[in-house]
């Protein structure tokens, strides 16, 4: 509903000398006006799409720049991590130490490309990326990393991490 529509009902209801039709406009409007306020505070799917990449940038950001504060807000604390060693990290704690010492053996930049957001219901959702660290030594390493993520009191989490190092044939 417009705002010119909602003025219209308001108009209607002030001047409508029938008390039956002021309380059905009266309702229409209350009606109108908390669809309207509701409708204006939607995130749209794509904006919560962009949340959620933006969500991931930080944690490459926090991760090239061993930022532990901006990692411990953005994980949720029950986070658990499965490398592409095979080592399980559980706990915020023990995945930020070994983020840690993971970038410390093997330098080099790191970057993450979201390829795809799936929505498993609004407040959770997987996100596929493509994962590049690019050596000292000028080798590139592909692989790929899934993330679970969580809306947690209204900001966008990490809960668990899956990396993977393709065997295959890479692309």
């Amino acid at each position: 509903m417009h705002n010119k529509q909602i003025l219209a009902i308001l108009h209607l209801t002030m001047y409508t000398t029938h008390e039956h039709c002021k309380r059905s406009y009266a309702l229409l409007t209350l009606s109108a006006i908390l669809t309207l306020a509701c409708s204006q505070n939607e995130t749209t799917p794509e904006q919560t799409k962009d949340e959620i990449k933006l969500l991931i940038t930080q944690y490459s950001k926090a991760r090239e720049k061993q930022d532990m504060v901006l990692l411990k807000n953005i994980l949720t604390t029950d986070i658990d991590q499965l490398v592409s060693s095979g080592e399980w990290r559980t706990g915020v704690e023990e995945s930020i130490a070994g983020m840690r010492q993971s970038s410390g053996n093997n330098p080099g930049t790191r970057k993450l490309m979201v390829e795809k957001v799936r929505f498993l219901n609004p407040d959770n959702a997987i996100v596929d990326a493509r994962y590049e660290i690019e050596g000292t030594d000028g080798t590139t390493q592909k692989m790929w990393s899934t993330f679970i993520v969580v809306q947690q009191e209204g900001q966008w989490k990490i809960a668990a991490i899956r990396n993977m190092l393709p065997t295959g044939l890479q692309n």
